[in-house]
């Protein structure tokens, strides 16, 4: 049975939030496949009987082989409002990734200078500032392992193209199944165990507070970390703590 490209975690007239399945694109690339963007724009046009061009643009990108929360605004005035929160990162965001290493320490913070090689599609991370950098920030938590493997919970602060991939290879904690970053295998299905689980932030025309979470992938690797979350529905304080 072929997964879902995605599945709707909030929608309303402005934005729809949805949860990307792992291996689809968010925007178009030289690939030409078929997109995030096509399919909930086929969703909206069949939903609401929309004749002719549906408005629906990404606010924010995911990496192909990430799962996870992507929000759409469906307005212009939705799309200016969110790129606004986004820019100025009023957007509290909550990834969880499967490591193979241990993190040193349980909880730390990582800021590097990132390098984007867009040839190669392969950003690399420097401690200081070098040219043409963008400094890259995140927080982590290690919340337990299983099978042979750590879940972290981590925090970016900025928004940065490969970033959490990147800086968790740098401390030598890459992702499972991407071998782009060094791991020694890919998954089965081409993706990596890096998910974006939760995203907090302001409606920017409501102005009412959004806790939205993405359910893990269907597989059974992923399954297993559940046990490793306890806060389940008491997410109401995620802007202070960690799911740990």
């Amino acid at each position: 049975m072929k997964k879902k490209p995605f599945t709707v975690v909030y929608e309303d007239n402005h934005l729809l939030v949805v949860n990307k399945a792992a291996g689809i694109l968010v925007q178009g690339d030289k690939t030409k496949d078929k997109t995030l963007t096509d399919y909930c724009k086929e969703y909206i046009a069949e939903k609401y009987d929309k004749p002719g061009a549906v408005f629906l643009h990404p606010v924010h990108r995911l990496d192909r082989p990430v799962s996870g929360l992507v929000v759409f605004a469906r307005t212009s005035k939705g799309l200016e409002r969110m790129m606004e929160l986004f820019r100025k990162r009023d957007i509290h965001k909550v990834y969880w990734a499967v490591v193979k290493k241990k993190p040193a320490e349980e909880m730390g913070k990582l800021t590097h200078y990132l390098v984007k090689d867009e040839n190669r599609n392969y950003v690399s991370a420097f401690d200081k500032e070098v040219p043409g950098s963008q400094k890259a920030e995140l927080s982590y938590k290690r919340l337990g392992k299983l099978n042979d493997h750590w879940l972290v919970e981590v925090r970016p602060v900025s928004g940065r193209p490969h970033q959490i991939r990147v800086q968790l290879a740098s401390m030598g904690c890459v992702i499972r199944g991407d071998v782009k970053y060094g791991f020694v295998k890919g998954n089965p299905d081409k993706s990596i165990n890096l998910h974006a689980f939760h995203l907090v932030f302001v409606h920017p025309i409501k102005k009412e507070k959004l806790y939205l979470r993405a359910a893990l992938p269907e597989e059974p690797f992923w399954e297993q970390y559940l046990e490793l979350e306890p806060i389940k529905a008491k997410d109401q304080h995620i802007d202070n703590t960690y799911s740990g």
